[in-house]
C-alpha cells in the first residue's frame, strides 16, 4: 500500500492503536512471549515515524492495561525493563522530531525506575510540536471513568462545581486524556475484536480498524492502509447521508 494513495487533507487528528500478537507472534516463532515484546518494539518505532512523516498530530499507544499486572512476574519484569531501555533509545528521535511525550494511566504503579525514566523523558520533550505520543500505561479505561466521577462528586460536595454544569465538556476535563482531542481511528492488531478497556469514552465515534496482522509485523505500509480505509468511509456522527451533503 503506497504513501500517495493517502489523502493528506483527511488525516485523522487522533489515531490510536490497541498493540495486540506479541505473544501469538513469539510463540509461532518457539520462542518465549517476551521475545514477541522487544520485536514489537520495532512496530512502536515505524507507526511512531510514519505518524510523524504523514502529519498526524496525535498518536495514542495502548502499552500495558491495568490487567496486565497479573500476568508471569517475568514478563511483566521484561515488559518494564524494555520500556526503560526503549526510551533511552528513542528520547534522541523524539526530540530530534518534535515529539512530545505523554503518559496516561497509573504512573505510580510503575517501577521507580521506568517512572524516572518516564518523567525525564516527559519533561525532555514538553515543548515540543509536531506531534504527541501518547503512551498508556498501567491504563483502564474503567479506571479512568471512575477517577473522573470520584473527581467531580468531590467537587460537587465542597461546592467547587455546581451539579447543573456537568456536561460532556466538564468530563473531558476530568480524564487523562483532557488536552487531546476524541480519537477518529481505532486500530487493534491480531485479528481480534475487541476494545479491551481502552478509552472508552474517547472512541464514542472513533472509526475502528481490525486487521488479522499481529503487532511485531506492522509496518508503515500496514499504516497506510489503515489510513486508506478510514478515508474511504463516511463519518456521521449520528447525522444522516444527506444531512452530510
Amino acid at each position: 500500500m503506497s504513501e500517495e494513495l493517502i489523502n493528506k487533507n483527511n488525516l485523522p487528528e487522533h489515531i490510536a492503536v490497541i498493540m495486540d500478537g506479541n505473544g501469538r507472534w513469539a510463540k509461532q516463532k518457539g520462542k518465549l512471549r517476551v521475545f514477541g515484546h522487544e520485536n514489537g518494539a520495532k512496530a512502536v518505532k515505524e507507526v511512531v515515524e510514519g505518524c510523524a512523516e504523514i502529519g498526524v498530530k496525535n498518536l495514542t499507544l495502548y502499552a500495558f492495561s491495568t490487567e496486565n499486572w497479573n500476568r508471569p512476574k517475568m514478563e511483566v519484569d521484561t515488559l518494564m525493563k524494555l520500556l526503560v531501555s526503549s526510551l533511552r533509545k528513542e528520547l534522541h528521535t523524539l526530540v530530534e522530531n518534535n515529539i512530545r511525550l505523554k503518559i496516561i494511566g497509573t504512573i505510580e504503579a510503575l517501577p521507580e525506575t521506568a517512572r524516572k525514566e518516564l518523567l525525564e523523558v516527559i519533561e525532555k520533550t514538553k515543548q515540543n510540536t509536531h506531534m504527541t505520543l501518547t503512551i498508556a500505561l498501567s491504563y483502564g479505561g474503567r479506571e479512568e471513568l471512575k477517577n473522573a466521577v470520584i473527581e467531580l462528586c468531590t467537587k460537587v460536595k465542597n461546592n467547587i462545581i455546581s451539579i447543573d454544569s456537568i456536561d460532556e465538556s466538564i468530563i473531558n476535563n476530568h480524564l487523562y486524556t483532557h488536552d487531546l482531542p476524541d480519537v477518529d481511528l481505532l486500530i487493534r492488531t491480531s485479528g481480534e475484536h475487541r476494545i479491551s478497556n481502552f478509552l472508552l469514552w474517547q472512541i464514542a465515534y472513533a472509526e475502528l480498524y481490525f486487521t488479522k496482522t499481529l503487532w511485531p509485523d506492522f509496518t508503515k505500509e500496514h499504516l497506510w492502509e489503515a489510513l486508506i480505509n478510514y478515508q474511504n468511509r463516511e463519518r456521521r456522527f449520528g447525522k444522516t447521508s444527506e444531512q452530510l451533503n
